[in-house]
């Protein structure tokens, strides 16, 4: 016999026909398919998930055979629940799945139990060995309710009381299904006898557990009881115990490198832990420490190499120019070579973001044969990040040093300490004077990291520090280092930086080869000049990435074979060039000047407006300047008024004025000196009406008196004047040695005057009259 019915997918909830189960509802199809029963016959079809977790299974996520139920009564609770109370009619199956939305609609036909295999004697001997078996369990293991029992125990008819057993015993999910599958009474009987006697056994075990944990353990103390039921299952188990683990870790000591002191500390360690049992919370943290005081490197040391010609040729291979970085770097290696001290200097590479900093550091590990480890310090507030914490604190572990010597297997590796001016400190301690200890060659070969309890030797470590800036670096952590510059590239080391390595870089990481891409001169310099403003090259390898990536993806859907990359093909695949040169900016204007700034990141123009109108004398000062600027300003109006004479400037001017000084982008803070005579300049341009040089940039402190001052990063900001267009720039006197450096790229199709006082500089700055 078919019938159509609505059908509900059961999670783990099983029910036979004859038996009575209740089962709450919450997913939308199954309320649906409640609701769609109860306005028909009440008659559903409830079968299982394969999946019990699955929230929104399909057809063939469900077993083919259920039960035919009839609902008895639905109850509605808090939160969209339904309570559903069914009985079991008949074992039915799947023959037509007639829809699966909005609800499960399907055919079944019904499924009569095979019976006249059996003869009467036979029956009966199988019914009563099945009781037998249930009350052997249920004498063992009592968890069943009292009336649950009786009410099983008075069924008379033997598949009716095989369908209670498997209703209400603790059987798998896979095992009820089968038993729900079984059409042959006689193989069902069969089935549920082995269950009962796996479900005995196991019983059987359980109370053995509970009886040997019983004999050890006051009834009271319940945490001590579970864990002797761990101990005891783990025994039953057979996995490894705490002696075995002991003998381990002796053996591992007695093979170890590491001085009296550390050994003793270990063996003590592992003395406690042998003594202590499993049952001890503190074993878990012993075991840690043990395991990590053995995996230290104390006396493993890997052989180096002070080859300087080899030194060399991987610094030349790595980058490009950097001649003056890389001539420092070998005559340190020399130094260190040929003193053998240990208390040798420590280096630290400083410059902008993307200047190679990191990969020199690298180089130098090559070449020396060492071991690489790089330790992260930005943002970096508490002490213990390293120091590590002591083992008695929850979750402790050793600090990032002891970190890296680990994870460098041996105990001289080349560890770089990156971004170390962002360190920084708080309630938790202060990080630069934990470093301190750290880089300081009379204190580090007795390093005491807390966790350790036990002193580590640092002192044949390498340290290589970098920085973006050194006034953010604390004055005793900057007296333990060498400092190395690594100033900005110039735009001839940035094209050959791309065409030599940058290049090759992108086209291994995308896929291509030189068969399908070519990139020209132009299109580089494109890249540089108009689509990356850096003082470094990572936002140009992100760019040539790009244009790479893009070049992948054509070749790939075939619309091309081979590109070649030109300006053009750079413009069409990255749209408007952000830094496109603005001529406006170059004409020659009354009151605005372009000076120039250092930043962490490289120079940078910064134009200085200025705004004369009537009124009270008020001297205004706007764009997020600092204490330093403002005082530069008001050391260029002194010198102006001081002079009011010489530039033909009224006398009542600056009672009858109002003057504002203005540095665009008002969001961006904005300190320092270097920006004095751009502002005094400004201030007598727009004063006596005097047009400033559109391609004239200057930088330097002025004084009260006019004179001009040294200030620094001059490098960083000739490159931002050469970006920006300039063909002139105004340096104080005092920085001509600094300009006797720069490489000829740097000076080329710019003019570099250097100014000794302020009449000097408007003398170039301003036309005449």
């Amino acid at each position: 016999m078919k019938k159509v019915l609505p059908m509900l997918a059961l999670r783990g909830k099983y029910i036979y026909p004859n038996s009575v189960i209740h089962f709450d509802v919450s997913r939308s199809k199954s309320v649906r398919a409640i609701e769609e029963a109860m306005q028909n016959d009440q008659m559903i079809f409830l079968n299982n998930q394969i999946d019990p977790a699955m929230e929104d299974p399909k057809s063939y996520d469900l077993y083919q055979i259920g039960t035919l139920a009839k609902i008895r009564q639905v109850v509605k609770l808090p939160q969209n629940i339904i309570r559903v109370f069914a009985e079991g009619m008949f074992r039915a199956e799947i023959t037509e799945i007639c829809e699966e939305e909005p609800i499960f609609r399907v055919e079944v036909a019904y499924q009569h139990t095979e019976q006249q295999v059996f003869e009467e004697d036979e029956k009966e001997a199988v019914f009563r060995a099945l009781k037998e078996s249930f009350e052997k369990y249920t004498g063992v293991w009592n968890q069943m309710d009292p009336n649950v029992y009786s009410y099983i125990l008075m069924q008379t008819d033997l598949e009716v009381f095989v369908d209670h057993l498997a209703t209400h015993l603790p059987f798998s999910l896979q095992n009820k299904q089968k038993l729900l599958e079984e059409m042959d009474l006689k193989q069902r009987c069969s089935l549920m006898l082995v269950l009962l006697e796996q479900e005995l056994r196991l019983a059987y075990l359980r109370l053995d557990i509970q009886e040997k944990v019983k004999e050890s353990i006051d009834d009271n103390q319940r945490e001590y009881m579970l864990r002797e039921q761990l101990k005891v299952i783990r025994e039953e188990l057979g996995e490894t115990n705490i002696a075995d683990e002991a003998d381990e870790f002796l053996s591992q000591l007695s093979e170890m490198e590491a001085d009296d002191e550390v050994k003793d500390k270990i063996k003590k360690e592992i003395s406690r832990f042998q003594a202590m049992g499993n049952s001890a919370a503190e074993s878990a943290v012993l075991r840690t420490y043990i395991e990590i005081m053995l995996d230290v490197p104390w006396e493993k040391l890997s052989e180096d190499s002070m080859d300087l010609e080899e030194a060399e040729t991987i610094l030349d291979e790595d980058h490009y120019g950097l001649k003056k970085v890389k001539e420092r770097v070998l005559e340190y290696l020399a130094a260190r070579a040929m003193s053998q001290k240990k208390d040798a200097a420590i280096l630290c590479l400083v410059g902008p973001p993307g200047t190679g900093k990191t990969s020199i550091a690298r180089s130098i590990a090559r070449a020396t044969h060492k071991e690489y480890v790089r330790l992260s310090l930005g943002g970096v507030r508490d002490e213990s990040e390293i120091r590590g914490h002591r083992k008695t604190y929850v979750g402790a572990m050793p600090g990032r040093i002891v970190a890296a010597i680990r994870q460098a297997k041996v105990r001289n590796p080349l560890m770089l300490l990156d971004e170390v001016d962002k360190v920084g400190k708080d309630q938790r301690g202060d990080t630069a004077s934990a470093l301190l200890e750290v880089l300081d060659g009379e204190q580090n070969e007795h390093f005491r990291d807390h966790y350790l309890e036990v002193p580590l030797d640092l002192s044949d470590v390498l340290f290589i520090a970098t920085a973006n800036d050194l006034s953010t670096i604390p004055k005793p952590l900057l007296d333990r280092m060498e400092i190395i510059e690594v100033s900005s590239y110039s735009e001839n080391e940035k094209f050959h930086i791309a065409k030599n390595y940058l290049v090759k870089k992108q086209m291994e990481a995308n896929g291509l080869t030189p068969k399908e891409i070519v990139w020209k001169d132009d299109a580089l310099r494109l890249l540089i000049d108009s689509y990356t403003r850096e003082a470094g090259v990572r936002s140009l390898e992100r760019a040539i990435g790009n244009v790479s990536r893009k070049v992948t993806k054509d070749i790939y859907q075939g619309k091309k074979k081979k590109v070649t990359v030109t300006k053009k093909a750079v413009r069409d695949y990255l749209g408007n060039a952000p830094y496109e040169l603005e001529k406006e900016s170059l004409k020659d204007e009354t009151g605005i000047v372009h000076g120039l700034a250092w930043t962490s990141v490289g120079g940078v123009m910064l134009n200085v407006e200025v705004n004369t109108m009537s009124g009270k004398g008020k001297f205004i000062v706007t764009g997020s300047l600092g204490d330093v600027m403002k005082e530069s300003a008001q050391a260029a109006v002194s010198y102006i008024r001081s002079q009011s004479t010489k530039y033909k400037i009224k006398d009542d001017f600056f009672d009858t004025h109002d003057i504002h000084i203005h540095i665009p982008e008002g969001a961006v803070p904005k300190d320092g000196p270097s920006a004095g005579i751009t502002m005094t300049v400004a201030l007598l341009s727009a004063i006596t009406g005097r047009k400033v040089r559109g391609t004239t940039a200057m930088t330097g402190e002025v004084t009260i008196r006019g004179q001009v001052l040294a200030i620094g990063g001059l490098k960083e900001k000739m490159l931002a004047a050469k970006r920006a267009g300039m063909t002139k720039v105004l340096v104080p006197k005092a920085n001509e040695k600094d300009v006797k450096e720069f490489d000829k790229e740097i000076t080329d199709n710019i003019e570099i005057i250097s100014v000794k006082k302020i009449e000097d500089v408007i003398k170039e700055a301003l036309l005449s009259e």
